[in-house]
């Protein structure tokens, strides 16, 4: 008689960006798999950036909730500290408006007793870092490519281009924003385009940016500027495809009086220290998070507008969320008990909609140039404003202390 096949882990993970790798250690440093039992499958794998490189122009501002996240997978204390750099204040406000007049709104640190409003992260150290904690506390790394996945009873087998087949009790798909492992699942998306890019780059700021972060909300998309620790900022201004075509065309000192006119000289004279990147803006939302031993995670879930710069925040909860419904499942044998992962799915899909559905009404609201919505901004954002308690409300959410976040988050 034959005997079956014993698992080659009990989780496996495709994906080795930040989500993918984050999940990967949470599950070892949180003792719900013990070390060579779980694995992150990819392509590629990144590589060390160079101790002489500039700031990645993919920054990521990270809210408390994903501090304490990072900390908990030991990430947080691998990343350099000339790339991390707190910020103490947000200022937001309309185009018709002054950052300090009516329509606008100001969050200080100061005002709902916290050290700061979060941090802002170089993506190359963070996703290199990520990876490095996954290595320390022996997650395997595979590279290779999945090309067929198939959910038994028991087990979940994914089969590589190169013909291995590997078998576990649970696959996460932390694959991105054209997931395969969604496409493999057989789970459709909804959402629509926004028919815009975001162009991104690093500037130098004739007035200081104050550890501030600024965001201007114009018709045609919101100008964000995040705070450097070398006193530049790291610009996500949002605009038309072809309008952003326009703007990667002009010469630099073009490109520099567009954006200072696009601020509001709130910084006062904006100059151009890196090349600009782009990248394209869509909702999506998949529909189902989760099939019988397997879910999804991150980008591959759900992708969001950056105006607030939520959507890694969102990704690296979806990972804490996984790992408190596992820690409750008893043991890895039933990490695949499609039962345990539909209440991840109910807790975060409700979650990432309504986070979807406030940023989708906000740029909506704010890219609209008629007088109603124009006075439905400045009345809004001057509401808030007056009332502490909101504004107290709306800050602890943004660093994620509010809402239904996992209980050892709370704890760290």
């Amino acid at each position: 008689m034959n005997r079956p096949r014993s698992r080659d882990f009990d989780v496996m993970i495709v994906g080795a960006g930040v989500i993918g790798t984050v999940m990967a250690s949470l599950l070892v440093a949180r003792k719900l798999c013990p070390a060579g039992r779980v694995a992150v499958i990819a392509d590629r794998f990144a590589a060390a950036s160079a101790g002489e490189a500039d700031w990645d122009l993919r920054v990521f501002a990270l809210s408390r909730a994903s501090e304490r996240l990072l900390k908990a997978c030991g990430v947080w204390d691998l990343l350099p500290a000339n790339r991390v750099f707190a910020y103490e204040r947000m200022c937001v406000w309309d185009a018709g408006g002054t950052p300090s007049g009516s329509g606008s709104l100001t969050f200080d640190c100061a005002h709902i007793g916290e050290p700061n409003l979060g941090h802002i992260v170089d993506g190359r150290e963070l996703q290199w870092r990520c990876l490095q904690s996954a290595r320390a506390l022996g997650v395997v790394l595979i590279e290779g490519s999945v090309e067929a996945v198939v959910a038994g009873d028991d087990e979940v087998m994914v089969r590589l281009r190169d013909g291995r087949e590997l078998r576990s009790t649970l696959l996460a798909g932390a694959d991105g924003t054209d997931s395969p492992i969604r496409e493999l699942l057989g789970i459709d998306t909804a959402g629509h385009a926004y028919h815009q890019d975001a162009l991104v780059a690093h500037v130098r700021t004739t007035e200081a940016h104050r550890n501030t972060a600024w965001q201007r909300f114009l018709n045609t998309g919101p100008v964000a500027f995040l705070p450097l620790n070398d006193g530049r900022s790291s610009i996500v201004w949002s605009v038309a495809r072809a309008r952003a075509l326009q703007l990667r065309a002009m010469d630099p000192e073009d490109f520099n009086e567009a954006l200072t006119a696009a601020s509001g000289e709130a910084l006062g004279q904006c100059t151009l220290t890196t090349p600009l990147a782009a990248f394209p803006l869509k909702l999506q939302y998949a529909l189902h998070y989760a099939r019988p031993r397997a879910v999804l995670l991150g980008d591959a879930a759900h992708v969001v507008h950056p105006l607030a710069g939520q959507g890694l925040n969102l990704g690296l909860l979806d990972c804490a969320v996984l790992a408190q419904v596992l820690e409750e499942a008893g043991s890895a044998a039933n990490y695949g008990d499609y039962k345990i992962l539909r209440r991840y799915e109910r807790w975060r899909r409700s979650e990432n909609l309504l986070a979807a559905a406030a940023l989708d009404g906000l740029e909506r609201l704010f890219s609209n140039s008629d007088g109603l919505s124009a006075g439905l901004r400045t009345a809004g954002l001057s509401a808030v404003a007056r009332i502490p308690l909101m504004k107290l409300g709306l800050a602890q959410r943004a660093l994620g202390l509010a809402g239904d976040v996992p209980e050892f988050l709370k704890a760290i």
